[in-house]
């Protein structure tokens, strides 16, 4: 599992956290970040959620960019996140990825404590080593 940069909501509750999640994105090549408070996950902010603050209906024209910008990651997170727990087989995550065409899953402790994030690229690397022969 890839150890990844953590939003803490309670840490950074007040501060501008859109443009704390847009510089997280441009920094690091992560298509995911969870939002955690107190090591509790809170939800998860994606790339596609943040794009999605940008989409408009035939009724109404884009927002103003600052505008988004004000908004809290909390306004722009998904709260309900499939996550996967340190001891769910490998065959089941690859399962779960295929299956909702996911990217990564929070990798979540007895407590719902955020241990880590697992991402296909950890799935690919895992089933390659499980399958490779022996010298």
């Amino acid at each position: 599992m890839y150890g990844r940069p953590i939003y803490d909501a309670g840490r950074r509750h007040r501060q501008s956290a859109s443009y704390f999640t847009e510089s997280l994105f441009e920094k690091h090549d992560f298509n995911s970040f969870p939002v955690v408070e107190e090591g509790s996950i809170m939800g998860i902010v994606t790339k596609f959620d943040f794009l999605k603050s940008f989409a408009f209906t035939r009724g109404q024209m884009v927002p103003h960019y600052d505008e988004l910008m004000k908004r809290s990651v909390a306004e722009m997170m998904t709260k309900g996140v499939v996550h996967v727990e340190p001891a769910t087989p490998l065959t089941r995550v690859l399962e779960l990825m295929v299956n909702l065409k996911a990217r990564s899953f929070p990798v979540l402790g007895s407590e719902r404590e955020l241990v880590g994030v697992i991402s296909r690229e950890d799935v690919m690397r895992a089933l390659r080593e499980a399958t490779q022969e022996a010298p």
